[in-house]
């Protein structure tokens, strides 16, 4: 036999997920788990919900059929617009199934950016919630249809449950492994975001590779607490559950008084590890339960003893779709260490200016190679500038600053900082500059990130003034008011300095290096 046909990489593509996408993952367990919980709704309010395996189907392909009834049809873009509920995972499935695009948004979005994330990608309905509705009215987009999580219907939109068609009226569709079925927006370091393209191919590399990097088995339960249009609860999570068939525990946000409630209630073995979570999971008064898994950024034996679980090391972006590289503690690597690169990533250091293949203990960017569409994100959506600026031949260029150590270890130097992280979410420096640039008085501006105990980090901006500018007071007002206005709340500045000039290095760069020392110099925000 010629291995001619080999060369063909869609034909490699095609072997890898063959036969495999979301709905038929679905089906696979509603066959052979019929009765084992799939997912569970535990609200601060309200009644808590199990869904089994067969049911989830069920209701999935019940919205499938609604979808259809209301003109979705396949690589129709359909805004999902919501916090955390058991309606966004339903209708997220049902979108994949008919072969739609979910654009799962980031909920604390200004109307500009709504209107930015439906006009980038073409949206043609929505769903949403009640307290979201002003926002997207506001908005100003023409959509088909609105359909209101929770609603009642009338002015604001459909009632959810309207959507619900008969499960018998969906008839399928062929599978596809390499249809899109999900976009996330994700911030660089240019000034608009990036809409990461997500394929079936992508969801069943997640469901097949997630499960073997966390040790996460058919009787696991995963929680999932942070917002569900972050990769982390979609992919890392959620996907890793479908893998194998597990549990899926749905929390509307992180609750440190419900947490431990909800841990022992739903014999919860495995969660997304935030700093955020360190008190709590550390607390002397912590209950016993069967939780033993935390999934981190690096290796941490001190956090083991600390959090009194097992603390996987984990390394991904939604670029990659799940982790990329990994560490279990039972491979004892060294502290700090991100891990090793997961099988089927290549793994590259490489000198970003020159493209020198860096030497163990040089500093260098991170670049992973895999197939686009299964291991690697397929496209930025209707940005093929970006798409291509990203990638080097077959290596995707992550941003990420790291050290090959001995023994294959890779750890962790510095990001961009152009790209900050508030909170677990990725900030444009140069998307808040771009707003205060427009602001009269403002002669330049430089924004960076300032430490905090909470978040991590948090954003403030240097500014120097020009000749005819208002008073200080006056101008920081102005600032922070057009940033209120244009950005979500987790990018607007929690400071404004004022300052007679930037420390400048060669070729008059701005040294923000210098700039994030000083503003941590200053009282905290």
């Amino acid at each position: 036999m010629s291995g001619d046909g080999l060369a063909d990489s869609g034909a490699i593509e095609g072997f890898q997920v063959h036969g495999q996408d979301i709905p038929w993952l679905l089906r696979h367990w509603a066959e052979h788990r019929p009765e084992h919980p799939a997912l569970v709704w535990e609200p601060a309010d309200g009644e808590r919900r199990t869904w089994t395996y067969v049911e989830l189907l069920r209701d999935t392909e019940r919205l499938a059929a609604g979808l259809v009834g209301r003109g979705i049809g396949r690589g129709d873009k359909v805004l999902v617009h919501s916090e955390n509920c058991p309606e966004m995972v339903l209708v997220w499935l049902a979108c994949a199934t008919v072969g739609a695009v979910a654009v799962t948004t980031n909920t604390r979005a200004t109307p500009s950016e709504i209107a930015y994330f439906v006009q980038q990608t073409g949206s043609v309905a929505a769903i949403t919630q009640p307290r979201f509705t002003t926002a997207l009215t506001e908005s100003g987009v023409t959509l088909d249809w609105v359909a209101v999580i929770g609603g009642e219907g009338g002015g604001n939109g459909d009632a959810f449950d309207t959507l619900y068609g008969e499960v018998q009226a969906w008839t399928g569709r062929p599978i596809e492994p390499m249809l899109p079925f999900g976009i996330m927006f994700t911030s660089g370091t240019t000034n608009r975001p990036k809409g990461v393209v997500h394929t079936h191919a992508n969801a069943i590399w997640a469901a097949r590779s997630g499960p073997r990097s966390i040790d996460l088995g058919p009787d696991d339960r995963y929680l999932v607490y942070l917002p569900f249009f972050h990769v982390n609860a979609q992919s890392w999570s959620f996907f890793s559950v479908l893998g194998v068939g597990a549990t899926a525990v749905l929390m509307p946000k992180w609750s440190t008084s419900r947490f431990w409630d909800v841990v022992a209630r739903n014999e919860i073995t495995h969660i997304s590890v935030m700093p955020f979570c360190f008190g709590t999971l550390a607390a002397k008064d912590r209950p016993r339960t069967k939780l033993r898994v935390g999934v981190f950024g690096q290796v941490a034996p001190a956090l083991d003893a600390m959090l009194g679980l097992a603390v996987y090391a984990a390394f991904g972006m939604t670029e990659t779709v799940t982790h990329a590289i990994t560490g279990k503690p039972s491979e004892h690597l060294p502290a700090r260490s991100m891990g090793r690169p997961a099988p089927g990533y290549g793994f590259a250091v490489v000198d970003p200016d020159s493209g020198r293949v860096c030497a163990e203990g040089e500093v260098g960017e991170l670049w992973l190679r895999g197939e686009r569409g299964v291991q690697l994100f397929l496209e930025y959506y209707g940005n093929p500038q970006a798409t291509e600026a990203a990638f080097e031949g077959e290596w995707f260029r992550t941003g990420d600053m790291v050290v090959l150590g001995a023994g294959g270890n890779v750890f962790y130097r510095e990001r961009d900082k152009d790209l900050l992280k508030v909170g677990g979410e990725n900030v444009s420096a140069r998307e808040v500059e771009d707003v205060i640039t427009g602001v009269g008085g403002v002669g330049s501006v430089a924004v960076v990130g300032k430490h905090h105990d909470f978040l991590d980090e948090v954003v403030v901006a240097f500014v120097i003034r020009t000749a005819d500018a208002p008073d200080e007071g006056t101008l920081e007002k102005t600032v922070l008011d057009l940033c209120r206005e244009r950005l979500s709340d987790y990018k607007v500045p929690r400071a404004v300095y004022f300052v007679d000039a930037f420390p400048l290095g060669t070729l008059d760069k701005v040294l923000k290096k210098n700039l994030r020392e000083m503003a941590d110099e200053r009282p905290g925000v």
